[in-house]
């Protein structure tokens, strides 16, 4: 278990090619390249159950900044770092991390120890950790190797020519109530889609060969842990429903041979069966695509006949729009016309007062005019006579 008190709070920097390692309900996260292509060696952890990311203070020398390493945890308590690379070197040194402590250290590693490499990946099955592909800059590494966790010591499980792959990935699953290990892709020079599988047994031992005692450094390794599980080791590569048998050096031939084959059966009968599913998943693709493509079609045609119809109402709508104008300049027109037929109006009332201004007197003075007149020729003295 991790030690909390070794924890500070923070936020993970951005990263890529940090090993990621599950501790509990913890990820230990270490190392890695940030985005200024930086290489890093901290350490954080990210609680599952809070979601809290917490940065690890250890102490002891840690493994210099590198990227694309491996990293499993043993006994729940050792973290191990393995390999990885910086900008020109690939290492291939060992570094544990006692997770109770939190102090690095640097134990001294027995048996055949591996080439540097980076790119690899690895997965524990009980205390071995089994580490495939990877390669150095120059040369992809072909061979399986194994890690005994309590011991330290390496072994060489095979060699398959051709199956060097860097950034693969590796899992651990059950089949048929055994361990089973698949890694998947990669690239060599192209990338795969090839499939390998491993499947360890109890039925021989995997022989570790010790060049010197194990110091006492990793005795508490040692002492946290059962005896080494019995391992048989067979590879096999299935790409595109074909098989690739692999015979191992410590297991007899005959009884692999027929194992190799029904497993081989196995397989091809559950590559036929995955292959007719995912040709009957694909036909209901096309037949769905078709059916959207149609779809896609209408709405098409729907869209381009409705745009027509949206230009027509523009264009009419600019016609109305015209005549609208021209109705406006000629009600103005009509206005303007209508002020000077007011003020004309007036102007004709006036004249019109003082036209019968001009015949009422006009008349008046021929009336006064007659009335003398005829008043003297019917012998009627004029007023003047009268007053005097």
């Amino acid at each position: 278990m991790v030690n909390l008190k070794n924890l500070r709070q923070g936020t993970e920097a951005s990263r890529g090619g940090q090993s990621v390692t599950l501790v509990g309900t913890s990820l230990v996260i270490f190392g890695g390249q940030d985005a200024k292509r930086s290489l890093l060696n901290d350490l954080h952890l990210l609680d599952l159950e809070t979601m809290t990311w917490d940065e690890i203070d250890a102490v002891g020398v840690p493994p210099s900044p590198r990227s694309d390493h491996t990293a499993a945890v043993h006994a729940e308590r050792y973290l191990l770092i393995f390999g990885g690379g910086s900008y020109a070197t690939c290492f291939n040194d060992l570094h544990v991390l006692d997770l109770q402590a939190m102090e690095w250290s640097r134990p001294t590693q027995q048996g055949d120890i591996p080439s540097p490499r980076a790119g690899h990946a690895g997965v524990p099955v009980g205390e071995n950790w089994f580490i495939v592909g990877g390669g150095d800059n120059k040369s992809g590494v072909s061979e399986t190797v194994v890690l005994n966790m309590s011991t330290l010591g390496w072994s060489v499980v095979t060699t398959v020519q051709g199956s060097s792959c860097y950034g693969l990935s590796l899992v651990v699953g059950s089949h048929n109530g055994e361990d089973v290990l698949i890694s998947f892709g990669g690239y060599n020079g192209r990338y795969s889609n090839e499939v390998n599988v491993l499947k360890p047994s109890h039925k021989s031992t995997l022989q570790t060969k010790i060049m010197e005692p194990v110091p006492e450094s990793v005795s508490a390794v040692h002492n946290a842990t059962n005896a080494t599980r019995d391992v048989e080791s067979e590879f096999e590569a299935g790409q595109e429903g074909k098989i690739r048998e692999i015979v191992m050096d410590n297991v007899d031939s005959e009884p692999m041979k027929i194992k190799t084959e029904e497993t081989s059966e196995r397989l091809i009968a559950t590559l036929k069966s995955e292959k007719e599913e995912l040709e009957s998943s694909l036909s209901k693709e096309k037949m769905q695509s078709h059916q959207l493509k149609q779809e896609l079609a209408e709405a098409e045609t729907r869209n381009s006949d409705l745009y027509k119809e949206l230009q027509s109402v523009r264009g009419q709508l600019a016609s109305e729009q015209s005549r609208c104008f021209k109705l406006e300049v000629d009600v103005a027109e009509l206005r303007q016309k209508l002020q000077t037929m007011e003020t004309l109006q007036k102007e004709l009332e006036l004249l019109q007062r003082q036209k019968a201004a001009s015949e009422q007197a006009l008349n008046a003075k021929q009336r006064q005019s007659s009335g003398g007149m005829w008043g003297w020729l019917a012998g009627t003295p004029d007023e003047k006579a009268d007053d005097a």
